[in-house]
């Protein structure tokens, strides 16, 4: 691998979609769960207020990374928000729902307004969950690119069994991480109900994540030349998210959600460096894929790239860092809520 701007921004885009995928992920994981494991609307404020502090910083991760797709890789950015802009546009409406669910829910006090609100915080969390797995599935297994890098494909072209496997493995993944969470952040009935919703999940996002390993291989070609063994991470991200399955049932749940975490991670950078050096990888002509190379901006622009991102991006380390230390409490009956 060799190493210059073009890798240093490739390698920086998978930090910052790693970073929004184990933030953000417990707050699909929670948004998830919501309906199922509160019934009273006091546990379900409770359920909402543990994420309340955090789901709306969580998001500056997506913007950020996407913005640096814009500017580092603008011939993926144009071909992947075209290509998949029916999903993509599917994940915006799911994120932007559930947004004005968090805000309209507390507006009334009525019980059918309230309960419409965390139907629809629960579609909004499910969606991206779902469709994030999707993309990465695609984005691996290939898309049918010509030779001017545009897509030809339509949105039923997303769909195959290895991008269904992928959105599966992401859900139940996310979920499995909100509920861990959960169990840290609550209470109560809350607490024990998130528990169990883990200890049905988790091997379900074990069997599913798997199952993705696997269909990496037997669907796509993207771990093939790869200077590393190509196995070896998967392998570390399963034995992860199994070890999230011990840990949980000796009621060690910090080290539960640093394990799932873990999983995302190594997940996320099995994809990135089965990708690398593509960005996309064309499903018509290898010699049409996008690389970090034919689709970058020009070396000027990398270079003030990295002198911003050396800047700004440990400010938002430091921020968000200190907002999960100010917010760190366990939300309990006497706690008052916000939302």
């Amino acid at each position: 691998m060799a190493f210059d701007l073009n890798t240093l921004w490739f390698a920086l885009i998978g930090v910052l979609f790693t970073g929004y995928f184990i933030l953000e992920g417990f707050d699909f994981g929670v948004g998830i769960l919501l309906p199922f494991i509160a019934k009273k609307d006091e546990d379900r404020r409770m359920v909402i207020n543990s994420i309340g502090p955090f789901w709306d910083g969580n998001e500056v991760w997506i913007l950020t990374g996407g913005g640096a797709i814009f500017a580092a890789f603008p011939n993926w950015y144009a071909t992947m928000f075209s290509g998949f802009y029916l999903a993509l546009f599917l994940m915006l409406f799911g994120l932007i729902i559930r947004a004005v669910a968090f805000e309209y829910r507390s507006k009334s006090t009525e019980a059918s307004w309230r309960n419409a609100w965390d139907w629809v915080i629960f579609t909004g969390s499910f969606i991206p969950a779902l469709l994030w797995g999707v993309a990465l599935a695609n984005i691996l297994r290939g898309v049918p690119i010509d030779e001017t890098m545009t897509y030809t494909g339509g949105f039923f072209n997303l769909l195959n069994i290895y991008a269904l496997i992928g959105g599966l493995a992401s859900l139940t993944v996310f979920t499995t991480h909100g509920g861990i969470f959960l169990a840290l952040k609550t209470s109560g009935t809350v607490r024990e109900n998130a528990i169990a919703a883990i200890k049905k999940v988790g091997p379900v996002a074990t069997v599913m994540v798997l199952l993705f390993a696997v269909g990496g291989y037997l669907f796509t070609n993207a771990f093939a030349g790869l200077g590393v063994n190509p196995g070896t991470i998967p392998i570390l991200a399963l034995l992860s998210l199994l070890s999230v399955g011990w840990l949980i049932n000796n009621d060690r749940f910090g080290w539960g959600f640093i394990m799932s975490a873990l999983t995302i991670l190594l997940s996320t950078a099995s994809v990135f460096m089965a990708l690398y050096p593509n960005v996309m990888v064309s499903s018509l002509n290898p010699e049409w894929n996008l690389t970090i190379y034919n689709a970058s901006s020009s070396q000027y622009t990398l270079t003030v790239m990295s002198w911003v991102a050396l800047i700004f991006v440990p400010i938002v380390l430091i921020y968000q860092g200190w907002t999960y230390y100010v917010f760190r409490e366990r939300l309990t009956s006497e706690t008052e809520l916000e939302y």
